[in-house]
C-alpha cells in the first residue's frame, strides 16, 4: 500500500485512492538473457492511484528513469504502421507551421530517429533528445543530430543558454514516462521559441478505460491522461492548448497541440472544449467512475484464463506474437507463463533470443510460426493487430487462428479470410 507521504505529482494532493492492483510484477521491458534465467528477477508492486483532486491516474515511482530508460529495448522502427503514423504527423507539422530549412523541430524522447528522419530528409533541420544511448545510437546511424540526456528544465535551459530554441516541439509518448512531472514540462517553455508550438501525443485515459486497456499500465509509465489532466499540467506552465486531436495510435491517443499563453498566434479550436465536455459527460470527474475500473481488469482476466485453459484442453499448442510491455502486464498480472504459451516471436531483433520478463516465454523471430505452426496465436500488441494479421495470413493453411485479449478475448481475421 502507497505510505502516507505519497502524494499526487502534479497537485501534491495525497494518493488514497485505487485504481488498479495488477500485483507484483518485473519492470515491462527489463527482457532477459538466457543467463539471467537461473536468478530470480526482482519485482515491484503495480498498484495504480488516482488523485481525488485533479483525477491524474498514476503509478508511484518505484524505479528510477535512469535505471529503465537508460538502456532500452524499445526500438520504434519496427512497425510499419507507426513509421507510417510518424511520416503522416512531419508533412502536417511541415505544412501547418510553415517548417523551412531556417526552422528547428526537437523531439523529446526521440528514440531511434523513426520520426525525425522525415524532416531532416526534407531539409528542416532537427534535434533528438533521448536518454537511451543505445537507442539514440541507431539515431545517429539514421543521420538525426541527437542529444543523450533526459528532457527536464536546466537542460532546456542549458539548450536556450546556446541559443537553441525550437520552432517545433514534438513528444510522442513521453509525458507518460516521466516521474517529475512538473520539471520535464517546466523544461518545454524555456526551449521554445516564443511564437513556436509544442504537441504531445500520449493514450487517452478515457479510452484505456472505455475499452479496459489495463495491460498498458506499467512502471515505465508513470501518468495516465484524461485530456482534462493534460491540459492542467500544460498550463501550470504557462502553455495553452489550442487544439487537439483524438488519434488512433496505441489503442486511442490524443495529439495536443500548444503554444506559449503569451502567444496567441493560434486561436483556441472548438476541439478543446467537445472534448472536455465529452470527458465530463463520460464521468471523468466524478471519482466512482475510477474506482469502478479494477473491477474490469479482473473480469479480462478471468476470461483469458478460461480461454487459455479451454485451448489447453483441447491439447491445442499455444503460441503469442508480439514482445511488447503491454504483453508483459497482462502475462504477469494473468499469471500466464510457458506451461501455456510455448514462445512468441518479434520483429526487432533487440528482443529475439531474450525472454519474457517474469513470464518468461522465449523470444523468437517471426519465422518461428511458420516453422511450429501453432493452433492459437495471441498477439499481443492489440493496437497492430491488423498489420500483424496481414503477415499472418498464411496461418489459415494449418487451420491456426489469431486472438486478442483486449478489451475481452476475441478473434481476429487475418486476410485469408478477409478476402474470401
Amino acid at each position: 500500500m502507497p505510505t502516507e507521504k505519497s502524494s499526487c505529482r502534479f497537485c501534491r494532493a495525497p494518493l488514497e485512492h485505487i485504481f488498479a492492483d495488477l500485483g507484483e510484477t518485473p519492470l515491462a521491458n527489463s527482457y532477459l538473457e538466457p543467463s539471467d534465467l537461473e536468478f530470480s528477477e526482482p519485482s515491484f508492486p503495480l498498484k495504480v492511484m488516482v488523485c481525488e483532486e485533479c483525477f491524474l491516474v498514476q503509478v508511484p515511482e518505484l524505479e528510477s528513469a535512469e535505471a529503465i530508460f537508460s538502456d532500452y529495448a524499445y526500438f520504434s522502427s519496427f512497425s510499419d504502421s507507426w513509421l507510417a503514423h510518424a511520416k503522416a504527423y512531419c508533412e502536417m507539422a511541415a505544412e501547418r507551421f510553415a517548417l523551412n530549412g531556417e526552422s528547428l523541430v526537437i523531439e523529446i524522447a526521440s528514440n531511434d530517429g523513426y520520426l525525425l528522419k522525415n524532416f531532416v530528409a526534407g531539409g528542416i533541420p532537427a534535434l533528438g533528445i533521448e536518454p537511451a544511448a543505445n537507442v539514440a545510437a541507431a539515431a545517429e546511424e539514421d543521420g538525426v543530430p541527437t542529444r543523450v540526456e533526459f528532457f527536464g528544465r536546466e537542460s532546456a535551459e542549458a539548450l536556450a543558454a546556446v541559443g537553441v530554441q525550437a520552432d517545433l516541439i514534438a513528444g510522442n509518448n513521453v509525458l507518460a514516462h516521466v516521474p517529475d512531472l512538473i520539471d520535464f514540462v517546466a523544461g518545454i517553455p524555456r526551449v521554445l521559441k516564443p511564437r513556436g508550438v509544442v504537441t504531445l501525443e500520449f493514450p487517452h485515459l478515457l479510452r484505456l478505460m472505455n475499452e479496459n486497456q489495463f495491460d498498458t499500465i506499467y512502471h515505465e509509465h508513470f501518468s495516465y491522461f484524461s485530456f482534462e489532466a493534460a491540459r492542467a499540467v500544460l498550463a501550470s506552465q504557462a502553455l495553452q492548448v489550442f487544439d487537439v486531436q483524438q488519434i488512433p495510435t496505441h489503442g486511442g491517443s490524443l495529439r495536443v497541440f500548444a503554444q506559449h499563453e503569451s502567444s496567441g498566434d493560434y486561436p483556441i479550436s472548438g476541439s478543446v472544449d467537445e472534448l472536455l465536455a465529452l470527458e465530463h459527460r463520460q464521468g471523468l470527474r466524478s471519482l466512482a467512475t475510477y474506482l469502478d475500473f479494477d473491477r474490469k481488469a479482473r473480469y479480462t482476466r478471468a476470461g483469458l484464463l478460461a480461454f487459455l485453459a479451454g485451448q489447453k484442453q483441447q491439447g491445442k499448442a499455444i503460441a503469442a506474437y508480439g514482445a511488447p510491455a503491454k504483453g508483459n502486464t497482462l502475462l504477469n498480472y494473468c499469471g500466464v507463463g510457458t506451461e501455456t504459451i510455448d514462445f512468441t516471436v518479434d520483429r526487432s531483433p533487440h528482443k529475439q533470443g531474450r525472454f519474457l520478463p517474469g513470464s518468461r516465454i522465449p523470444i523468437f523471430g517471426p519465422d518461428k510460426i511458420f516453422e511450429r505452426r501453432p493452433d492459437t496465436v495471441l498477439i499481443l500488441p492489440w493496437n497492430l493487430k491488423a498489420e500483424i494479421a496481414r503477415g499472418l495470413a498464411g496461418v489459415g493453411e494449418w487451420g491456426g487462428k489469431l486472438f486478442v485479449a483486449i478489451p475481452e478475448v476475441r478473434r481476429v481475421a487475418t486476410e485469408d479470410r478477409i478476402a474470401r
